[in-house]
């Protein structure tokens, strides 16, 4: 039986796990995500889960690989110093196929930085942090009902490509309260034919990432491109809203992507012709969709709250056929519908605002 209750960003996500299955949880405290584990603490108890306040994030993501190994659905959460802390742990539950999730609610940075919103480790979620040949799944939320559906689809995709996946979020996303409706819940899975479960009955299993014969290590590399390969051609997620003929279009994710559509409806509104492309997997990155738009518009703002990350990947999608500008709101600043319809008046009347060359 669904139901609708109003929540905060990070309330959500975290009923969304538990309603996902998930049962295991290992984290450590660090402003802004500390409304997870405040919630878990006491909602994975009473479903029968385990709840674990680890001395540290090295700990917390190493306790996650372990319950990941015996095919347990595991979590942990953290904000950037700590994300930036459980990288080698990253690198081996992705070397190991294990899946699992890791939430980052980001502040701003680097270093330690400050607890307001930012998209800053944009490059650390979608390039890997680690060592080695790897990725994460990362999905992006932008608002507290997909703050709750997206920790169900980390999940599932976790399982279903035996690889960590990441929700990437905000100080925005995690405060912001609205309507959640809720689903059904699932129960956990069980016995994954991988998972280490005690080989009392049955032939032993191996999970490892080691691999010292000769060619050992590079067919398994092959093996994980193949899956990363598997996720860009199956599993890219993206919000179109473009009119048939654009003249520009805005690309924005996360909560940024939240102002940028109000920017973008009240340039409509003027009579201009102005699109948004949302990217909610930021790997599988949606290059396709961003530049066969991009194509038909010629033009392209993107929007992010850093210095430019994703304009990376813009403008790989664009390869250079169409003019790509850049907004840049870093460091915990945060746009404004306003400021945005600003420049996109600018770039539609062709005005002077300094363009990134997408060359």
């Amino acid at each position: 039986m669904t139901e609708k209750q109003l929540l905060k960003g990070s309330v959500a996500l975290a009923q969304g796990a538990i309603d996902a299955g998930c049962r295991y949880y290992f984290g450590y405290p660090i402003t802004p995500q500390n409304d997870i584990p405040e919630y878990l603490s006491a909602a994975l108890p009473a479903v029968g889960g385990v709840f674990i306040q680890a001395e540290s994030e090295l700990a917390s993501i190493n306790m996650v690989l372990g319950a990941a190994a015996s095919g347990k659905m595991a979590m942990t959460s953290s904000s950037g110093p700590g994300i930036s802390l459980m990288q080698e742990g990253l690198s081996y539950l992705a070397g190991s196929e294990l899946p699992a999730v890791v939430v980052n609610i980001t502040r701003s940075g680097p270093g330690l930085g400050g607890i307001a919103p930012t998209q800053g480790d944009y490059m650390q979620a979608t390039r890997g942090g680690g060592h080695g040949d790897y990725r994460l799944i990362v999905l992006a939320p932008n608002s507290a009902q997909e703050m709750y559906d997206l920790a169900g689809e980390a999940f599932r995709l976790a399982f279903k490509y035996r690889n960590p996946a990441m929700i990437l979020g905000d100080a925005i996303l995690g405060q912001m309260k609205e309507p959640v409706m809720l689903r059904e819940a699932l129960s956990p899975p069980q016995n994954s034919p991988w998972a280490l479960s005690g080989a009392k009955d049955r032939q032993p299993r191996l999970v490892k990432s080691l691999y010292l014969k000769d060619g050992e290590m590079t067919v398994h590399n092959l093996k994980l491109l193949d899956k990363y390969k598997a996720l860009q051609e199956k599993e890219v997620k993206v919000e179109i809203d473009c009119p048939t003929r654009c003249d520009l279009i805005v690309v924005a994710f996360g909560s940024c992507s939240r102002i940028a559509r109000t920017a973008v409806d009240r340039a409509c509104l003027q009579g201009l012709k102005v699109g948004l492309v949302r990217p909610i997997s930021l790997f599988p990155f949606p290059e396709k969709a961003v530049r066969e738009e991009a194509q038909k518009a010629g033009r392209v703002l993107v929007v992010e709250m850093n210095t430019g990350q994703m304009l990376e990947d813009v403008k790989l999608a664009c390869n250079g056929n169409s003019e790509v500008y850049f907004k840049s709101y870093p460091g915990g600043a945060v746009p404004t519908p306003e400021e945005i319809e600003k420049e996109i008046e600018v770039i539609v009347g062709k005005g002077g605002l300094r363009h990134v060359n997408s060359s």
